[in-house]
């Protein structure tokens, strides 16, 4: 089985949060079950959350608030 990185991951996170932009909130969890969805059992929590973390860290998202933490892409980055 291959490994999946974190890198793929991320990217996939982040096209799935541009896909959304502007039509719906993707919390961290719908992302993570998304993730889960689409690579399989290979992408555990701690993987997923890893992408997030990297995905704020390169700064291409950021969280939103708005009634609860949303994740967005980083005004000005689009």
């Amino acid at each position: 089985m291959n490994e999946i990185s974190v890198q793929q991951v991320a990217d996939a996170m982040y096209e799935m949060v541009k896909e959304y932009h502007g039509k719906k909130n993707l919390k961290a969890m719908d992302l993570i079950k998304a993730m889960r969805e689409k690579f399989g059992e290979g992408t555990d929590d701690k993987l997923s959350k890893q992408a997030i973390r990297d995905l704020m860290e390169s700064e291409r998202c950021t969280y939103s608030y708005v009634g609860g933490s949303y994740i967005v892409l980083t005004p000005g980055k689009q």
